[in-house]
């Protein structure tokens, strides 16, 4: 096999193509739209400006995901994704308008008129072309028969989500098996019936009655896949191996490919990209802001803290942060101790090493406060993991599995967990793997609403002062 044949590339069909060229044509109705409104507009400019327009708009898709399978997804989530990208190209022009002979195509009025009627067409397409897909659907039309080769864990959910997911046309005709009974999944009562073997479905096939065919049979049994692929190869239906991928602990999984080769990541940190770009963006904007409200309280507290007891007013101590890096975490310091070594003991309540202060600020979280400019020099983020000290970080790990996959993203002055009630001590193994979970959690869903949703909730856990000693 040569290495023309080992490639495996993204699939993109005709309607990928084009959205593309409908976005283009979008982008440039609106730029006509704007040279008849604004007498000010240098009409000879304008293929210029829209042909510059076209060019960066298409690169921040392709970089934002503008073209992705959006199948089954809110069109919230796609239209929020496409207004992002259009508005990271306007403020890119409107820059580069300030540097050449264009800055009154690019000044501020057209930019924004601009910005309102190019997506109203680019949406309108894509609204259309769901309702169209939906109506097509719906009157039988398009619609593809898909078997499933295994009837197993995998093939069930698979079932599950196709179903869920009617925009892609698929109906299922059943499951194919050449296993006994007693050693295959029950087959729920939602979904289809095993229908035969394997040479039931090649005959099937061959009589073109179905049109796409996944294998979910485990990894372990190649010689299998292979044999149902060759006999398959003998018609004309479509085939996908689906990987049993969830027999491992994913954390957060993507494929990618290199010259060709698919992987796919089982451990991963989320935030590639332009996700990493706006959830430091986001930590630079409203750390920066929030440093500007608590700067004079900051003060005092450490005010307090210097006359209220002996010590320095800031505790500093080792945690891990992203990837297990060794980071220096900073606190007001609120006991009499300031533990950093080999054994580190948890605050609880009524701990008799608190300060005089050092409850009030404990409770309500204002000891935290520091951990801003953590947040700032790049160190923690507003949202992620809490860190915890090394000393528990090298304990847990020994008792938890998966421990350690917390530190694939920052830790946070908040988290998930924090919101769900895991805040404080963690005096029982239970409750720090309920803390893991959530944290687990966390790297999976991430998204920049939910951050946004983690930090308005902290609001209310800390004035709440529930788990806080």
């Amino acid at each position: 096999m040569n290495q023309q044949q080992k490639q495996v590339r993204p699939h993109h069909d005709f309607s990928h193509s084009l959205l593309k060229l409908c976005d283009a044509a979008a982008i440039g109705v609106g730029l006509l739209l704007i040279v008849n409104q604004l007498p000010e507009f240098n009409s000879k400019s304008t293929i210029v400006v829209a042909l510059l327009a076209m060019g960066v708009f298409h690169m921040l898709a392709e970089l934002f995901g503008v073209y992705r399978k959006w199948n089954g997804i809110a069109f919230t989530r796609e239209s929020t994704t496409l207004l992002l990208s259009w508005g990271t190209t306007l403020v890119l022009l409107k820059v580069l308008g300030l540097f050449t002979v264009y800055s009154t195509e690019l000044s501020t009025p057209s930019l924004s008129i601009w910005f309102v009627i190019s997506p109203v067409f680019a949406l309108s397409v894509r609204v259309l072309h769901r309702w169209y897909s939906r109506m097509m659907i719906e009157r039988g039309i398009n619609i593809r028969s898909f078997a499933i080769v295994g009837v197993n864990d995998l093939g069930i959910q698979l079932a599950r989500n196709v179903k869920n997911t009617p925009s892609l046309g698929l109906k299922l005709s059943g499951y194919y098996d050449d296993r006994p009974t007693n050693r295959t999944a029950k087959l729920p009562d939602d979904v289809e019936k095993q229908l035969g073997k394997i040479e039931d479905l090649i005959s099937t096939a061959k009589a073109g009655k179905v049109q796409v065919v996944f294998i979910t049979l485990p990894m372990r049994a190649e010689e299998r896949i292979r044999s149902v692929i060759q006999q398959l190869a003998d018609t004309t239906a479509s085939v996908y191996i689906v990987p049993d991928l969830f027999v491992f602990q994913m954390l957060n999984s993507r494929w990618s490919d290199i010259q060709g080769v698919p992987v796919v990541s089982v451990f991963e940190n989320p935030l590639f990209g332009v996700d990493g770009i706006a959830k430091r963006f986001l930590d630079l904007v409203i750390a920066t802001a929030a440093l500007c409200v608590v700067a004079a309280p900051m003060a005092v507290i450490a005010a307090a803290v210097k006359l209220t007891s002996s010590g320095p007013v800031l505790f500093r101590q080792k945690r891990y942060g992203l990837d297990g890096q060794e980071i220096d975490v900073w606190k007001f310091r609120s006991m009499k101790v300031c533990e950093n070594g080999a054994k580190v003991t948890q605050a609880k309540k009524n701990d008799s090493r608190l300060t005089s202060i050092g409850g009030f600020l404990r409770k309500s979280s204002l000891d935290e406060l520091p951990q801003i400019f953590n947040v700032l020099m790049g160190q923690m983020s507003l949202v992620g993991p809490r860190p915890h000290a090394n000393a528990h970080n090298e304990f847990y790990r020994t008792q938890i599995d998966g421990y350690m996959l917390r530190h694939k993203v920052k830790p946070g002055m908040t988290g998930l967990a924090q919101v769900n009630g895991c805040r404080g001590e963690t005096e029982t193994l239970d409750k720090m793997e309920k803390r893991v979970f959530f944290d687990h959690q966390y790297i999976r869903e991430w998204s920049i609403w939910l951050d946004i949703k983690i930090i308005l909730k902290t609001f209310v856990v800390v004035f709440s002062r529930q788990n806080a000693y």
